[in-house]
């Protein structure tokens, strides 16, 4: 079974890439199963029920998210109701959505995906790593054994690594988002679990993590100005990886993704 997973869509032109060659990558390589990270892509910050319903159109099969999918309002009514928009599992109880589900891929296995947010340099959440042994624990109850895939967002690269080695031998995968970089350390780590610390982002490469190199550079050297930042508007890369499930639930090959824009490979 292939799993595509790729990273936080930012603006018009990471939905942008997302159309020229989502499409492409899902017939060339038979993937099984899509998910997207959508919490920037409505002009970089959040989400519309319009955008999730084009994603879905395109392919995708879940939308993650993280610290900005409130950002834009409509959301929280539309994620009450849309099992396949999930938000950050550890927020506190009585917040709207969910923070996991279990799907069919497209050759019916069943597919658990969990989303999760770091806390440090970001909000002061409920503890990740409990809340994780609680949802692993209700899935395998529930469904039996089967493939779970973790967005882990977060800032911090030795959060996310922890979170990667406290799952080692329980998850398929987990994969990072949120700081618009990709990484290379992709890797299967001792007990079997697939690990990257980011995806990077599906958006404008020539900018600051998606936003307008200007408005970035003003915040920084010019602290007495205002400064809304805007997404940069150039050709997107599509950032991502495939992961290739066995029926052992384990990950025996990898391939890291770069479509279109400065990254293309």
């Amino acid at each position: 079974m292939k799993i595509l997973v790729c990273g936080d869509i930012v603006g018009r032109s990471g939905r942008e890439v997302i159309e020229n060659f989502l499409p492409e990558l899902v017939s060339e390589n038979d993937i099984n199963f899509v998910i997207v990270n959508g919490e920037n892509s409505a002009s970089g910050f959040g989400i519309t029920k319009k955008i999730c319903e084009q994603l879905f159109d395109l392919g995708v099969d879940v939308i993650t998210s993280g610290n900005h999918i409130w950002d834009q309002k409509e959301i929280i009514f539309f994620i009450e109701n849309e099992k396949r928009l999930i938000r950050p599992c550890n927020y506190p109880k009585q917040t709207p959505g969910r923070g996991f589900g279990v799907y069919k891929t497209k050759d019916g296995n069943l597919i658990s995906v969990i989303n999760v947010m770091c806390r440090l340099f970001m909000d002061n959440i409920d503890d990740p790593f409990r809340k994780l042994d609680d949802i692993i624990e209700q899935i395998n109850m529930e469904h039996g054994k089967h493939t779970i895939i973790v967005d882990v967002h977060g800032e911090s690269t030795s959060e996310k690594m922890a979170i990667g080695h406290y799952l080692d031998g329980k998850v398929t995968a987990i994969l990072g988002t949120h700081t618009h970089v990709p990484t290379a350390d992709l890797q299967i780590l001792k007990k079997g679990t697939f690990y990257q610390t980011d995806l990077g982002m599906c958006g404008d490469y020539d900018s600051v993590i998606g936003m307008k190199k200007e408005g970035c550079i003003q915040k920084f050297t010019k602290k007495f100005i205002k400064t809304r930042l805007e997404p940069a508007d150039g050709e997107g890369t599509l950032c991502g990886t495939i992961i290739n499930v066995e029926k052992n639930m384990k990950v025996s090959e990898f391939k890291q993704i770069f479509k279109g824009g400065r990254l293309n490979s």
